[in-house]
């Protein structure tokens, strides 16, 4: 096999419409657009919200609100989670739990500007938590059962 001998294979490729080169070759004068027409002009397109000369949808609604690009978002966990995976042996009562040790237990699948522990629930076991944010609740449920609660 030389690589000069390589080929498709036959009706890989169509062959292009040539359109517009005289009247036998079934393409020829108006090139297949008909006769008149916006869509007869070279050049000019509908959009594809054109919706026939009435105001499109799009300009009808009013637009209100925004997206904030820099909006920081937190995985949450709540007490009664961390209870239950202490329980099931997938989060060591011992380590300190971070968003590490959250992603490498499989608990979070990604991480994100950081981490947030709501009082959900109840906690029995003393822990210390690593996180970004806690709600008030949280951190004197988590003291009461002996642990702390730290920032990075």
């Amino acid at each position: 096999m030389k690589l000069n001998a390589l080929m498709d294979n036959k009706g890989a490729r169509a062959d292009i419409k040539r359109v517009g080169r005289g009247l036998a070759c079934g393409y020829g004068k108006t090139c297949g657009r008909g006769t008149k027409g916006q869509k007869a002009r070279a050049g000019s397109r509908k959009q594809a919200t054109f919706q026939g000369g009435q105001m499109p949808i799009l300009r009808r609604f009013p637009k209100f609100g925004f997206t904030n690009p820099f909006a920081k978002e937190y995985v949450t966990i709540n007490l009664g989670d961390i209870e239950k995976f202490i329980a099931s042996g997938k989060i060591d009562a011992k380590s300190p739990i971070t968003m590490e040790s959250l992603l490498a237990a499989k608990i979070i699948n990604r991480r994100l500007s950081g981490l947030k522990v709501l009082a959900k629930g109840e906690i029995k076991t003393a822990v210390t938590v690593v996180a970004d944010k806690w709600s008030k609740t949280a951190e004197e449920a988590i003291v009461k059962a002996g642990g702390k609660i730290s920032n990075k």
